[in-house]
């Protein structure tokens, strides 16, 4: 008679790895839309998960977790584009990869709308953090005024008037860098 084998038990999985599985895209495309960068983005989703895997940090999830996942990844993509600022100068190697692996020159629009991206990126990485979250949250994930308050425990008439002044200031920055947005 062989020996009865353990029939194994279900494990129950990790609650990190439920918030990973369920909310990896979401901070990958948020600090993507951000940062412009693939691997810019891994960065920043490797590190708002390891923060959190840290014992006893899951409970900072609270009970919206879509919310404080979206404001670490602009966060945390903000904090590389800043990094980045400092760098200036630097050329990422897939802008360099496109003008030596493209058969014909781009078209002018592709070329000035890649421009016109960078340069937004620079100019969100000169403003305060809060007005660079509220701009983000806005014009780049397109929550409402009440949604972005009620992420960052505002007023709807106080995140009204971060962006406005966030688009006025980012609108001076991309004029005095030249040119400005069309």
């Amino acid at each position: 008679m062989s020996a009865a084998r353990p029939v194994p038990r279900p494990v129950d999985p990790n609650p990190l790895e439920e918030v990973f599985r369920e909310y990896g895209d979401l901070v990958f495309r948020t600090a993507f839309r951000v940062s412009g960068s693939a691997a810019d983005a891994e960065d920043v989703l490797q590190t708002v998960f390891l923060r959190l895997a840290s014992p006893g940090k899951t409970e900072r999830l609270g009970a919206e977790p879509r919310g404080y996942l979206q404001r670490a990844a602009v966060n945390g993509a903000l904090d590389l584009v800043r990094t980045r600022r400092s760098a200036a100068g630097t050329v990422p190697i897939e802008e360099r990869a496109d003008a030596f692996l493209a058969k014909e020159p781009l078209p002018d629009a592709v070329s000035e709308a890649r421009e016109l991206r960078g340069r937004l990126r620079r100019a969100l990485g000169k403003l305060a953090p809060r007005p660079a979250e509220v701009f983000v949250l806005r014009a780049v994930e397109g929550l409402t005024n009440r949604e972005v308050a009620r992420l960052l425990g505002s007023s709807p008439a106080t995140v009204a008037v971060q962006y406005f002044r966030a688009r006025t200031q980012l609108r001076k920055e991309l004029l005095a860098e030249g040119g400005g947005p069309s």
